[in-house]
């Protein structure tokens, strides 16, 4: 069995590593199985070099479509037009898209049109926020989808409601998960870590790059200025995406515990992250990974498609105005935010429970 692989993000990455090493394992194994590693170029990253392959322990793409770059309707018709050209050249048995960026669904849909089979790798999840260019992304997937695997129970049923039989979900966990305990113990300190003398539970870290925070100055200026007003004076490091680097241009934000610093690696990222007071967010995966390692975490949007990491985790939503950052700040200052668990099957073992799945549903192929 082959499985051509898709990934187009950089965190898309993070999610097959785990895939791609039970694969491996497998083949290892004697199990009739392999991979294609396909890189569809949707996003350039400067940071994915050879060190991020080697950081995540996985190999180079088997290729790079290069389809990045241009409007949403550009990068999807550049991409399906790749990809399909990739199809008939290197055939195969299954295609395996992972997350919700463009390059899921574009090669989602090229792969139905040339009849080859489609799993979706953290099928399910809904924000129910069509203004989200990754819900339509969802929507359109998991319409043509054959095989589901879901990160949680609300996803199954998300799936249910649009008549998916139960022997086309599989509920394994989340592969996100699989790839931060794996690396856990490698996590290592940035520069700003001994920079700014940043000392374990004594700083917050700040992520901001939606739209609906960063596009408009006004609102980006008074969420800062709200964030550095109930600190309490402890280091904030801001670890600044281009988006957000444009829109700060300018708005003259400074105070002397804000620190803004270049993107940081996966590792050095989370290790912040792990010894941090509080996570402030707009990102979805950051919550997974505060919800695993017990940090408290709160998520500047409207909405969510992760509501596990609210009702079982250590993550709360509380909106885009800032003046929910007052009593959400308060609440954590005076030691009164929850402890919250981990979800079911969020163990580091997602990976393995996909590949014998999948070996399952070739032989009854």
């Amino acid at each position: 069995m082959l499985i051509t692989i898709i990934a187009g993000a950089r965190p898309n990455f993070m999610k097959i590593a785990p895939i791609v090493h039970a694969i491996q394992s497998a083949k290892k194994e004697g199990k009739n199985v392999d991979f294609r590693l396909i890189h569809t170029g949707q996003h350039f990253d400067k940071k994915m070099s050879g060190d991020f392959f080697e950081q995540l322990g996985i190999p180079e793409p088997h290729a790079n479509l290069e389809a990045g770059g241009g409007t949403q309707a550009e990068q999807t018709g550049a991409i399906m037009i790749r990809f399909e050209q990739e199809l008939l050249s290197n055939p195969t048995d299954l295609v395996l898209v992972v997350g919700d960026v463009t390059s899921t669904m574009a090669c989602a849909i090229t792969a139905q049109k040339l009849k080859v089979k489609v799993a979706h790798v953290e099928a399910g999840i809904r924000s129910d926020d069509w203004g989200m260019p990754e819900e339509i992304n969802r929507l359109v997937t998991d319409s043509i989808t054959n095989y589901f695997f879901t990160t949680s129970e609300v996803a199954n049923e998300n799936l249910r409601k649009t008549g998916i039989t139960e022997d086309r979900i599989f509920f394994v966990g989340n592969t996100m998960i699989d790839t931060l305990l794996k690396n856990r113990p490698r996590f290592i300190a940035p520069p700003i870590w001994e920079e700014a003398n940043l000392q374990e539970k004594g700083y917050l870290v700040l992520t901001l790059h939606r739209p609906a925070n960063v596009d408009q100055e006004s609102q980006l200026k008074d969420l800062m200025d709200e964030i550095i007003h109930h600190s309490h004076g402890v280091p904030i490091v801001f670890p600044v995406h281009p988006r957000t680097a444009k829109s700060l241009q300018g708005l003259g934000i400074a105070a002397p515990n804000l620190h803004f610093i270049e993107p940081l690696s996966y590792l050095e990222f989370n290790f912040l992250v792990e010894k941090a007071k509080l996570v402030v967010t707009d990102s979805g995966g950051i919550t997974e990974e505060t919800t695993v390692m017990g940090v408290p975490c709160i998520t500047l949007r409207d909405n969510t498609e992760r509501p596990e990491t609210i009702t079982i985790g250590t993550n709360e939503l509380i909106g885009t105005n800032p003046n929910a950052i007052k009593p959400a700040f308060d609440k954590l200052f005076n030691g009164d935010w929850k402890k919250g668990g981990i979800p079911p099957l969020w163990d580091g073992k997602t990976a393995d429970r996909i590949v014998a799945h999948l070996l399952e549903l070739s032989v009854k192929a």
